[in-house]
């Protein structure tokens, strides 16, 4: 797993297992959006997968799909929505970390 820090309070990486959230327990996240559609790729884990997981830790978790067209106004707003309500700091993933990292840049337009 490559989590890749873009500031103090947010961090993405490529997809997740099951068996990462211990670790990324232990690195402090509070909280997990995944930015990637279920079915994306086969053999993928589902979005649920994760989420009963994390939740067992104690770990939030938010889905906000992006697809092939990019990030469009909607994701960002439900992005923004899960900066503003949910603890950090936050791991965002998606299949290589770009579209979260993606999303992340677009929402700091909306919340300065």
């Amino acid at each position: 797993m490559d989590i890749r820090k873009i500031d103090d309070s947010y961090s993405v990486a490529g997809q997740i297992t099951v068996d990462d959230l211990g670790e990324i327990q232990a690195m402090g996240f509070k909280s997990i959006v995944c930015h990637r559609p279920d079915d994306e790729e086969p053999g993928q884990p589902t979005y649920s997968m994760i989420e009963d997981a994390a939740r067992a830790l104690g770990i939030e978790m938010r889905h906000v799909p992006v697809g092939k067209t990019g990030v469009g106004y909607e994701q960002v707003q439900s992005f923004v929505d899960a900066l503003d309500e949910m603890d950090r700091p936050m791991l965002g993933y998606c299949r290589s970390g770009a579209r979260s990292t993606a999303i992340y840049q677009q929402s700091q337009h909306i919340r300065s």
